[in-house]
């Protein structure tokens, strides 16, 4: 802690402070709470297509979140590896601006996605669903797995593929020392019609999710996709979808999921049912039947560490110094 009172927050502490279960609930209802804050986005981007990201997000009155983090994909193939996402994600008070807290970025940032995901399964995805596929074995795959799971405990069977299945094999190994039994499974086509959730986290620019693969009462998560040209689902994904949501509408034509298949009319941006602060309100009730094929597509924005920060900095004020 420094002299005037500001604290960091380590990555180990934000995991101990902050359960999936508690961080879930904060964004419910600090989307049912609050309006989307005030937002600044600027990426600054080097030859080689690492970035440097400053996302800004103000409740004007209550507080502000400023997130600075380096995205470096290939940190993983470093010897030792290192994380590509890295930075911290600072905390200031709404009125005063004056510095509240600094936390680590990384952390936050996958803590955040998944559970933005897991927010938004909770109200698409089957109550009694028992099977999880993960497609993605980088570092945010088992935060999606340990996301879900709080939002859905009735999973049973946890499914990871991933184009190298040595990468799906380390994130079984990691999940199974938290007692998580986790699959490694080498063919996406014969996994998909076993999901009732598919959580899809890449870096895909052709689809890899086969709507015609899917099982009635499926419910599609999108976290991958964060640029036009990117692709995780087909168009028929969308065209059977029952209900498709979105974490925010603004941004939506970033990802190629959403704005492909609107340029080619496989579906109209009316299509888009509701976004979470739409769901978390009650204003839209989610899935609508058990056999209801359903789409969620995480955006994720600074408004997310904002809340994820705030929920954070309200649970180390209440602990005794």
């Amino acid at each position: 802690m420094s002299a005037d009172g500001m604290i960091h927050i380590d990555a180990a502490r934000i995991r101990e402070m902050l359960s999936y279960p508690e961080l879930i609930e904060a964004l419910r209802v600090s989307h049912a709470e609050y309006a989307m804050p005030q937002l600044d986005r600027r990426i600054t981007e080097s030859p080689s297509g690492d970035r440097f990201v400053n996302l800004t997000a103000w409740i004007p009155g209550r507080a502000i979140a400023v997130k600075m983090v380096g995205v470096f994909p290939e940190n993983v193939k470093l010897v030792p590896p290192q994380p590509s996402v890295q930075g911290i994600v600072a905390l200031f008070e709404g009125t005063t601006g004056r510095a509240l807290m600094t936390c680590d970025g990384a952390e936050i940032t996958y803590r955040k996605t998944a559970a933005d995901s897991a927010l938004g399964a909770d109200y698409l995805a089957r109550k009694d669903a028992k099977t999880l596929l993960v497609l993605g074995a980088g570092g945010l795959a088992p935060h999606m797995v340990r996301a879900h799971l709080a939002a859905r405990p009735s999973l049973q069977n946890i499914l990871i593929w991933n184009r190298s299945p040595e990468r799906a094999e380390l994130v079984a190994q990691e999940l199974a020392g938290e007692g998580i039994n986790a699959t490694p499974w080498s063919s996406l086509e014969a996994a998909l019609p076993e999901a009732d959730i598919i959580s899809s986290a890449t870096m895909a620019k052709q689809p890899l999710i086969r709507g015609a693969l899917l099982r009635p009462g499926a419910h599609v998560d999108l976290v991958g996709s964060y640029l036009p040209d990117m692709r995780e689902a087909d168009d028929e994904v969308l065209s059977r979808a029952a209900v498709i949501c979105m974490d925010t509408r603004e941004g939506y034509d970033c990802s190629g999921d959403i704005i492909q298949p609107i340029e080619n009319r496989t579906i109209r941006f009316e299509d888009i049912k509701a976004d979470l602060f739409e769901l978390s309100r009650g204003t839209h009730r989610g899935r609508q039947s058990e056999t209801d094929i359903t789409v969620f597509k995480n955006i994720g924005g600074g408004h997310l560490d904002l809340f994820a920060t705030l929920a954070l900095h309200d649970k180390v004020a209440k602990r005794p110094s």
